[in-house]
């Protein structure tokens, strides 16, 4: 067997021992989890998901969502709906609604794709309510008595009311609030506002996206004499 030079023997074992090294170098870097003085770029139809240790839906994904659609999904860390920006058609052209989710992932708020502006929730605007006394809601009954009443759909778990009240001269009496029936707040001494925040129900879970019976009673304490009502403000609130 003719013997190899011996420069190339020397070329061999150096070339061995880097690629020794080599080998080591790469089982003992560092994880590349950092980004310094750049962008990280995703192309052709690629997707960014982080998903929590213990498995289950992705707490935040972005990206290729469903046929043509690229989309936007974030999650509460135990798994609820939070954030999301996708129509669900599978198409590249449509404009998708941004929505926020409560922690029972209905829908609390999203925009009109339309038209702009906010699409839910619907809010209640109060009319101009009549300055003359002797046109509000009014009654002469001696027992509470229903003189003034609204519906409106439940979006929020508490309210507020403000109203005005007054009585005829030399009258008196009292006026009180009943929500879907039940009293809401104290009654008032006719001539007093009646300002009170309280929450709509007791379950709010059982109201959600319900219609709300708000009624406004009176009723003459005195002899004889009128009293009257006028609601100025009323809005939802939260907890």
């Amino acid at each position: 067997m003719p013997q190899l030079p011996e420069d190339i023997i020397d070329r061999l074992t150096q070339m061995e021992r880097r690629i020794q090294q080599l080998s080591t170098a790469v089982n003992t870097r560092p994880a590349q989890n950092t980004v310094t003085g750049g962008g990280v770029e995703i192309t052709g139809g690629g997707y960014l998901t982080v998903r929590p240790p213990n498995g289950g839906p992705a707490l935040f994904s972005v990206g290729k969502w469903s046929g043509d659609e690229y989309g936007l999904a974030m999650r509460r860390q135990t798994g609820e709906l939070a954030l999301s920006l996708y129509n669900g058609d599978s198409t590249s052209t449509s404009v998708q609604p941004l929505r926020i989710h409560d922690v029972a992932a209905r829908e609390l708020i999203s925009d009109d794709v339309l038209s702009g502006g906010l699409a839910r929730p619907w809010l209640n605007m109060l009319p101009p309510q009549d300055s003359a006394v002797a046109r509000w809601p009014q009654t002469t009954a001696t027992t509470m008595t229903t003189i003034a009443m609204s519906y409106n759909v439940v979006w929020q778990p508490r309210m507020r009311l403000l109203m005005n009240t007054r009585a005829g001269s030399g009258a008196t009496g009292s006026v009180r609030v009943l929500v879907n029936g039940s009293q809401w707040g104290n009654a008032v001494t006719a001539g007093s506002d009646f300002d009170y925040s309280a929450p709509v129900a007791t379950d709010f879970a059982a109201v959600y996206g319900t219609l709300l019976k708000v009624e406004v009673q009176a009723q003459v304490t005195s002899a004889s004499g009128t009293v009257y009502a006028n609601p100025v403000l009323m809005y939802g609130r939260q907890s």
